[in-house]
């Protein structure tokens, strides 16, 4: 018996060496508790393979259930575990209690284990919290560790923080991809590291979900200069290329980003290809993407629409205006917003060359799951008839929650704004914004349109109609309507409209009236007179309350009007705080 003899590698070799120098007589040696170094193992066992020595038992582990361990593993592996560095016990099923086992043999100095792999071996809670017993075991040489693929969850990632935090514990590298770890798990692992920062090199959590905040709490780490840890993988090699390539462009991590603009950069299919595989990782917490005029084509945004589909809670605004991804292009999309788990909130697809099929796909898409878009851009497309009557069945949709519309420059014929105007009144109480900027609205358009406005139930907060070929008549109409229904509109863009002396004496008379909270009004480039600028700096002088942003820009204003406009804001009585005045003369 030479038990818990505080024996190391020198005496196992003494050991071995007196045994086969005289080998007849000893039967049994216990040398349970000591440690034998990296090769007093290899030196006793070989013994046992000599037809001279006499030996028959050799006692090495301290308990049973370290030595149930070791001749389970020898039967797996058909080696003993004692004289291995490496040991892969992926895609066996071992189950608590040998898992249990296989603890207690890894905190017995004999076994001088390095690497341990155990991906997809269906471990549990229990088998986490016997990890940690070992990872805080001063007599453990495990270096890396793979648990890769079990359902640790946040709960058996707590257990194993417990082990990392225990300044006992000389783990190097660490691998818990797909596991089911979410954001507390990855803060109990951030803590932990932040505890015991001196060893763990590497850590892989890819195919995890880290919660908002979980790649923030592992990235700072990086910053620490106590910390060791010189590697985290978060992603697949293709979403990190991805992320390189968006890192260089923005000059920040996209992982800590919630909007990103990579407009006006041609991806090309290897970039989209990137791209999408960092879109659906869950690592990845954007909320706002913008790849305008990016030369996106038909197949690239059906590889963009697979990854978005795949991890569809984030993204709340998509941008692709400017590719001409065609009807068909849209379609893909579309196959997104069909999808219940979209969370969507603002899409905007200008000039992407969509005609009215594509509008009815993304109309139809949205009748089907019409919850959550708010805000739709469909300008400078050519929608057709049928599209402004699939768009016109969506707005009449009393599921439709839609604030803000946009369809600019889409050539909007009469019977088409016809069909736009009655959905608009069928349907009015959620619109707050609608741009229809670039439309020519003669007067029999301009009828449909503001029966719309002088709707009591509609509640418009923007209106804007820029370069839509309004003149006296129309805008008398038209500020007639709002007088009827002032107290919502907020916003009023006039721009690009040659505004005679009656349309503009007909929008002073709706300024001063007291009902009306408009607090920004565009006029750029409207023709507006020095006379006209008088006018409307009475009216303003009228009802100074609401008005906080006035754009002149591009018309003909003399200096003695700039001068009382200036004088504006600082009429303590006017709540003007932006004026804008840069005129064509």
């Amino acid at each position: 018996m030479a038990g818990d003899c505080s024996i190391s590698e020198e005496g196992y070799k003494a050991l071995a060496s007196a045994l086969r120098s005289n080998p007849s007589h000893l039967i049994e040696l216990d040398l349970r508790g000591n440690d034998p170094g990296q090769s007093g193992v290899k030196e006793l066992t070989e013994l046992l393979q000599d037809p001279h020595c006499t030996l028959k038992t050799l006692r090495l582990l301290r308990n049973l259930a370290a030595e149930e361990g070791c001749q389970y593993l020898t039967g797996v592996v058909g080696k003993n575990p004692l004289l291995l560095k490496e040991l892969n016990l992926s895609d066996h099923q071992l189950g608590n209690t040998r898992v249990n086992q296989l603890s207690a043999l890894l905190q017995d100095k004999h076994c001088k284990l390095n690497t341990l792999q155990m991906r997809d071996c269906d471990l549990t809670e229990e088998s986490c919290s016997a990890f940690a017993s070992v990872l805080g075991s001063d007599s453990s040489s495990l270096k890396d560790l793979d648990l890769s693929n079990n359902n640790l969850q946040d709960s058996g990632v707590k257990l194993l923080s417990d082990g990392l935090k225990d300044s006992n514990c000389t783990l190097e590298k660490l691998s818990l991809s797909d596991c089911s770890i979410n954001g507390e798990g990855y803060k109990a692992l951030a803590s932990a590291l932040r505890s015991n920062p001196s060893h763990l090199i590497e850590l892989d959590l890819r195919g995890n979900d880290p919660g908002q905040s979980g790649v923030k709490e592992l990235t700072e780490l990086l910053q620490d200069p106590d910390c060791t840890l010189k590697t985290l993988r978060f992603l697949s090699p293709a979403a990190d290329e991805g992320c390189q390539f968006v890192t260089g462009i923005v000059g920040k991590n996209p992982l800590l980003l919630k909007e990103l603009n990579l407009s006006d950069r041609e991806l090309g299919d290897t970039r989209v290809n990137q791209l999408s595989a960092l879109l659906q990782d869950k690592h990845c917490k954007l909320n706002t993407l913008s790849l305008c005029d990016c030369s996106i084509t038909e197949e690239q945004c059906e590889i963009l629409t697979l990854a978005l589909k795949s991890n569809p809670l984030q993204l709340k605004e998509l941008n692709l205006s400017g590719n001409q991804i065609k009807s068909g292009g849209v379609k893909h999309i579309c196959e997104l917003l069909n999808d219940a788990r979209c969370y969507l909130q603002t899409l905007r697809l200008r000039n992407c060359n969509m005609t009215g099929n594509g509008c009815s796909s993304v109309t139809s898409a949205l009748k089907a799951n019409p919850s959550h878009l708010r805000e739709l851009d469909l300008s400078g497309n050519e929608l057709e008839d049928s599209g402004f009557k699939s768009l016109s069945d969506l707005l009449m949709n009393p599921r439709c929650k839609l604030e803000m519309l946009a369809l600019c420059e889409c050539s909007i014929k009469e019977k088409q704004f016809v069909i736009l105007t009655s959905a608009l009144k069928s349907n009015p109480s959620h619109l707050r914004k609608l741009d229809i900027s670039g439309n020519k609205l003669k007067r029999k358009r301009v009828k449909h349109f503001y029966d719309v406005l002088k709707d009591s139930r509609w509640k418009l907060e923007a209106l804007r109609l820029r370069h839509c070929s309004i003149q006296d008549e129309d805008c008398f109409n038209l500020i007639s309507a709002l007088k009827s229904n002032p107290s919502h509109l907020r916003e009023l863009d006039l721009s690009e409209n040659k505004l005679g002396d009656s349309a503009v004496k007909n929008l002073t008379d709706l300024l001063m009236k007291p009902q009306l909270k408009l607090e920004k009004l565009v006029l750029s480039e409207c023709s507006i007179t020095e006379k006209q600028c008088e006018i409307l700096t009475s009216a303003l002088k009228s009802n100074p309350s609401h008005l906080r942003e006035l754009e002149l820009s591009g018309n003909q204003i003399g200096n003695r009007e700039k001068d009382i406009l200036w004088d504006l804001l600082n009429n303590p009585y006017c709540k003007l705080k932006k004026l804008g005045l840069n005129s064509t003369t």
